[in-house]
């Protein structure tokens, strides 16, 4: 709703007609942030849910959360100089790899109950809420 508004309101303020696009760079920014923001939710939601159901919803949801605040600092940085936004991203790509990592860990973790009967569902919690506070380390 941040991201919509704030592109509403550098449409409105740079041109006036509404969702036009003429060149200017306050627009441009706006809009190709809340685009790359837009690009990157499905991925996010998919690896989110995959990590909170598979293997443990406690980190998954302080992942889930941390990603929100980094990517309201990724759109932020964008309006700013380029470079601003970079922290953001690269902060945002560590946290959808842990996503994945927990997704994997999850369904790996169901193969070995399903071939072998091995359960290592405990460990599997424990290292991740174990990592999970090092995602605040920049």
């Amino acid at each position: 709703a941040f991201f919509a508004n704030k592109l509403e309101h550098e449409s409105k303020h740079c041109n006036g007609k509404g969702f036009q696009r003429q060149g200017l760079s306050c627009f441009d920014r706006v809009y190709t942030a809340n685009q790359n923001c837009g690009h990157t939710y499905p991925t996010f939601l998919a690896v989110l849910w995959c990590a909170g159901l598979l293997c443990s919803q406690a980190p998954a949801a302080f992942a889930g959360l941390m990603y929100l605040f980094v990517r309201q600092k990724y759109f932020v940085g964008y309006l700013g100089e380029r470079t601003q936004s970079t922290p953001g991203y690269l902060f945002g790509k560590r946290i959808i790899l842990f996503l994945f990592l927990m997704s994997v860990a999850g369904i790996l973790n169901y193969y070995l109950i399903f071939f072998f009967g091995s359960d290592f569902e405990i460990h599997i919690k424990t290292i991740t809420s174990a990592i999970s506070p090092l995602l605040l380390i920049p």
